[in-house]
């Protein structure tokens, strides 16, 4: 596979922003860069372990060395956040 190069992790133009409800109505984190997935799963995730949890932990360091996309990273956060229980809405902009 290609590498692509680091990216900016903070940038957000190629990242759809997610909103995840980490512990009812009360919490909830907007993620809208690669950098703000890589903190939700390091600092505000409510578990350690799951296969899906540790696949976006990867693929977000991955994207952030340039190996996939950004959107790669996003759709491994989504799967996380399903095995987590944790809901999630994708807003527009």
């Amino acid at each position: 596979m290609p590498r692509l190069g680091l990216v900016d992790w903070r940038k957000r133009d190629d990242f759809a922003p997610l909103v995840l409800v980490m512990s009812g109505q009360e919490k909830t984190t907007l993620v809208r860069s690669l950098g703000e997935v890589a903190r939700t799963l390091i600092v505000a995730w409510p578990t350690g372990d799951g296969k899906e949890y540790i696949g976006a932990v990867k693929s977000c360091l991955d994207a952030i060395r340039g190996n996939v996309p950004a959107k790669t990273a996003r759709a491994a956060l989504i799967r996380a956040a399903e095995e987590a229980g944790i809901p999630v809405i994708a807003v527009v902009h």
